[in-house]
């Protein structure tokens, strides 16, 4: 596939729908749970905040009232005592400037001069400087100047432990979500292997039908359309049994009065004409049963004993066939149904090139997977690329004189793809570079 062509969200998006599922039940999970502790933190640290401006006004309240009652000597050894992380008491007028402009500090200066009284004629500045920096000035009941220079803090820390819990909630939550589209996107995983392994032979396992509604009907269904499938498939090969049957007979008696005949030179086209409708009707019924499903059970089998027996037979005909590569090791597989695609694949290379060559070898796909491929190559006249798929249709044939000598049946092809299928392989066609053909059988 060509990715250039593809749309950009194409090219990232995930290809399963369980990742899809996941990574936005994931995503759904985490930006709920980044807004809940934001919600949380954010209403705690106002909670805390309005909490520690009542606590602060009641606590400098009480330590003005002390100040006011001590003598000027005892004050100075008083201010270390009363000080605080967020504040300190100065005795003096401070720095002047601008009313504060900043929330907390609003909310403190309202708070101390609402709790000490106007007795103290209590004011609020704020300081210049990169932090929020606050100053409180009010005067004593002697006319003695005080400053309450203050730092306010934002923000609570959190407990070191609290991002741990956070981490491992949402790593739970995010395991539940895995499991819940898991379970959700089994039965689809299931339905979809199913259909895959629905094959020539038409006799995969049924479904089983439990689980939720909505998957057993799934089930249903589909073990109800395999059946009827396998209905519809037996009655074709037993109405292309029963007409090939029936043509015997005629073609019998077609044969026997072709023989009488005085005239060699009809006789002759007779009994080719009678020939070529026998070859038909054996390949339409060979193909009905590829299509039915094969008989055969797969079994271990020596692989190059095969292939060199299946060369040997073309060379003891006289036909220039090859054999290269060697596989080493025994293989399962169905023995009778490769036999019969090697053939019709070594007999398209004669028939349109007078010869051909058979090569195979063991490949690793990137499954990590072993993979066996015997290539039938030729150097015939090739097939036009946009044909390569159509040969593979029954009755299809690339030359279109209609001879059977030159064309055949156009069932070769079709009868090997079916084959290949019913043995869990894969059949290819290609163009070689210089002329001719490449068929490719993958086990």
């Amino acid at each position: 596939m060509n990715t250039a062509s593809l749309p950009l969200r194409a090219l990232w998006a995930p290809r399963t729908l369980f990742v899809r599922l996941s990574l936005i039940f994931f995503a759904g999970l985490l930006a709920a749970q980044t807004l809940s502790v934001w919600l949380t933190v954010t209403e705690r640290n106002d909670a805390t905040m309005h909490v520690m401006v009542g606590y602060i006004g009641q606590e400098v309240t009480s330590s003005v009232a002390l100040l006011d009652r001590l003598t000027p000597a005892e004050r100075e050894a008083w201010l270390p005592k009363l000080a605080r992380r967020s504040y300190r008491f100065v005795l003096g007028k401070g720095t002047s400037g601008m009313p504060p402009d900043a929330k907390l500090s609003q909310e403190i200066g309202e708070s101390i001069a609402k709790d000490v009284g106007s007795k103290y004629h209590v004011t609020a500045n704020a300081v210049p400087g990169d932090a929020e920096h606050l100053e409180v000035h009010m005067t004593l009941s002697d006319g003695t100047p005080l400053t309450i220079d203050m730092h306010p803090m934002h923000g609570i820390p959190l407990s070191p432990w609290l991002p741990l819990v956070l981490a491992a909630q949402l790593a739970l939550l995010a395991g539940c979500a895995w499991l819940a589209v898991r379970l959700a996107t089994r039965p689809l995983e299931r339905l979809a292997r199913a259909a895959d392994t629905l094959g020539p032979d038409l006799a995969p396992a049924a479904l089983p039908e439990d689980g939720p509604e909505e998957v057993a009907r799934a089930s249903k269904a589909f073990n109800a359309m395999q059946a009827r499938i396998g209905i519809y498939m037996r009655e074709r090969l037993q109405i292309l049994a029963a007409i090939s049957h029936d043509l015997q007979t005629p073609i019998t008696r077609m044969r026997l009065r072709a023989d009488l005949l005085d005239d060699e030179t009809e006789r002759a086209r007779l009994q080719k004409d009678l020939k070529e409708m026998e070859l038909l009707v054996r390949e339409g019924v060979a193909y009905a049963r590829t299509l039915h499903g094969a008989d055969e059970k797969p079994c271990r089998i020596d692989p190059d004993a095969l292939l060199e027996s299946i060369v040997s037979d073309y060379a003891d005909a006289g036909d220039p066939v090859s054999l290269t590569g060697h596989i080493g090791e025994t293989v399962t597989t169905r023995p009778q149904a490769l036999r019969r695609i090697l053939g019709n694949l070594i007999d398209n290379a004669l028939k349109y090139s007078g010869g051909g060559a058979v090569t195979v070898d063991v490949c690793v796909d990137p499954g990590r997977k072993r993979q066996l491929s015997i290539t039938v190559l030729d150097r015939g006249p090739g097939i036009p690329p946009s044909l390569l798929e159509a040969v593979f249709q029954p009755f299809y044939r690339v030359e279109s004189s209609r001879n059977r000598e030159t064309g055949g049946t156009g069932l070769g092809l079709a009868i090997a793809k079916q084959l290949a299928q019913s043995m869990n392989a894969t059949l290819t066609l290609r163009n070689r570079e210089g002329g001719g053909l490449e068929a490719r059988l993958t086990l």
